[in-house]
């Protein structure tokens, strides 16, 4: 099995290179190319078409959901781990609705890391054990909790779940065999049906629902 290629962008040379030494020393990855600023990092994912990249949130040029939005246009299924010090909710929700399948805090563990780049690899989401509980607690009280109680039939729950697990809609029809044109239609019957109005709010109600528990 090939390693697991990785772009890191931070605009910290210092941090770049504590980030490529921790994640080398594991193996089954390699860190494969760095980038200083958001420009940058969207130039070299085209051109060395990394398994992951992992974003600074705040960086020159362009920031985390800047970059994410540009690589998830030029790719949809690219998986983009944002790297970030920001514990706050806005900034979660700013990067998975930019296309994010991953946010991990600078603070955490090493093996932490490590797990969230394995994880998203794999086509899931990772949430920072931290900021989860933000996505669900601090959304437990509010309209949408209210409004997510239709039933959906068991077509419409896979996809939702895959698509709150990071999966593109082509990646969704190919495991279910199923056109992209259908896997639109089911996502947006579900959507429809839950009230929800988009990705934060479908990584919510899958977190509320233990859906992202497997991740």
């Amino acid at each position: 099995m090939s390693d697991i290629r990785i772009l890191l962008a931070d605009d910290h040379a210092v941090v770049r290179e504590g980030l490529k030494s921790l994640i080398n020393a594991h193996s089954g990855m390699k860190v494969v190319g760095e980038a200083a600023d958001g420009l940058e990092a969207v130039k070299l994912a085209a051109e060395l078409d990394p398994d992951v990249v992992v974003v600074d949130v705040s960086m020159p040029a362009l920031n985390g959901a800047q970059v994410t939005t540009r690589l998830r246009e030029m790719r949809p299924d690219r998986k983009v781990l944002a790297l970030t010090v920001h514990e706050d909710v806005g900034y979660l929700r700013l990067l998975l609705e930019a296309g994010a399948v991953g946010y991990v805090l600078k603070r955490a563990a090493v093996s932490e890391l490590v797990q969230a780049i394995r994880v998203v690899a794999e086509g899931k989401t990772y949430l920072d054990p931290t900021v989860a509980g933000n996505v669900v607690g601090g959304f437990v009280n509010s309209p949408l909790e209210q409004e997510c109680t239709a039933e959906l039939s068991e077509r419409e729950t896979e996809v939702l779940q895959l698509i709150a697990l990071g999966y593109s809609n082509k990646e969704i029809g190919s495991r279910l065999k199923l056109s992209v044109k259908t896997v639109e239609t089911y996502k947006t019957r579900s959507m429809e049906k839950l009230g929800l109005h988009g990705r934060v709010d479908i990584v919510q109600y899958a977190a509320r629902r233990g859906w992202l528990k497997t991740a």
